[in-house]
């Protein structure tokens, strides 16, 4: 499993609750593109249309040496889910508090695969509590190193 790219917001906005692992419908040069590490998953989130779950606002940089078919760079790329998955999706998406976004991109062997997960958001005091736990994991490691 070779990590190309990563939310890191993510884990610092949000409480994730659960994750699901889903293939993403890809156009032309955009896997080598995403080969390359020319990927953004910054403000990225998922939706679900028609019975069918979607990855909008992802920024795939157009690969360079593609000539005759370029894909848009922001467009909304389909995610390969099972019905059961989509369902669930959506019922989280329906309540309110509850969004979807992707945490990592990934490839597996040949393929592309993303982590997303269902999220709640962060108020301001949960954020810095979750500052103050990494600040005293940090000198906890410290002082083991030492």
């Amino acid at each position: 499993m070779k990590v190309i790219a990563t939310n890191k917001r993510a884990g610092f906005e949000y409480f994730i609750l659960k994750t699901f692992t889903a293939g993403i419908s890809l156009q032309g040069s955009e896997v080598k593109s995403i080969r390359a590490g020319h990927v953004s998953l910054n403000d990225t989130f998922v939706a679900v249309k028609n019975g069918e779950a979607y990855i909008i606002n992802m920024y795939i940089k157009p690969y360079s040496y593609a000539q005759n078919f370029v894909p848009d760079e922001r467009r909304a790329r389909k995610l390969l889910l099972n019905k059961s998955e989509i369902a669930e999706l959506n019922g989280a998406i329906s309540q309110k508090g509850l969004t979807v976004v992707p945490l990592k991109l990934y490839f597996v062997k040949s393929l592309v695969k993303v982590d997303i997960a269902i999220v709640k958001g962060k108020k301001l005091y949960d954020k810095r509590d979750t500052i103050k736990k990494r600040d005293i994991a940090r000198d906890r490691e410290r002082e083991l190193r030492q």
